[in-house]
């Protein structure tokens, strides 16, 4: 999936239209795409009525601090997997005056692969307070940037749908 900064505009903007008609609003816990969910987010004239803050989480010791993981999550399944994604999106709303989020963490590369978790692992969760998380694992493909952006894109796509 390839992704131009004009697409991410058109899904943020759809997003937005579905959380301002829900009198919802948003918050981003983001790991390998660096704040990037959230900067699309923002660019949209008007966000400030459904979207609350974006959380960068890069490292283990973030995520425990600012979205409340549990070390022993971490610990168990690695900071790339499905329960911490929805940790991440369970944290973020308890976190910030907002009833629904985004997380996402992966594996952007060019390092940091193995071959249980390889470059491109990416997962995503959506959570919505007092539901249970929806999460979804991703393989991207490209470089650093390229699963980024696929990642972003994903999220995106991903907020539309959970939104329905």
């Amino acid at each position: 999936m390839t992704t131009r900064e004009r697409d991410f505009g058109e899904l943020a903007q759809r997003a937005g239209r579905l959380l301002e008609a829900q009198g919802l609003r948003l918050t981003t816990a983001e790991s390998c795409t660096g704040g990037w969910i959230a900067k699309v987010l923002t660019d949209v004239p008007g966000c400030s009525r459904w979207f609350e803050r974006g959380l960068v989480t890069y490292s283990n010791a973030a995520k425990v601090e600012l979205l409340d993981v549990p070390a022993d999550t971490l610990r168990t399944y690695g900071a790339v997997s499905q329960e911490v994604a929805a940790a991440m999106a369970r944290g973020a709303v308890a976190r910030a005056a907002a009833e629904v989020s985004v997380a996402v963490t992966g594996i952007a590369g060019p390092e940091g692969g193995t071959p249980a978790k390889p470059v491109g692992l990416v997962w995503l969760a959506w959570y919505r307070a007092g539901a249970v998380p929806v999460t979804e694992e991703a393989h991207f493909q490209g470089g650093r940037e390229g699963i980024r952006r696929q990642a972003v894109a994903a999220a995106l796509h991903g907020l539309i749908e959970f939104l329905h």
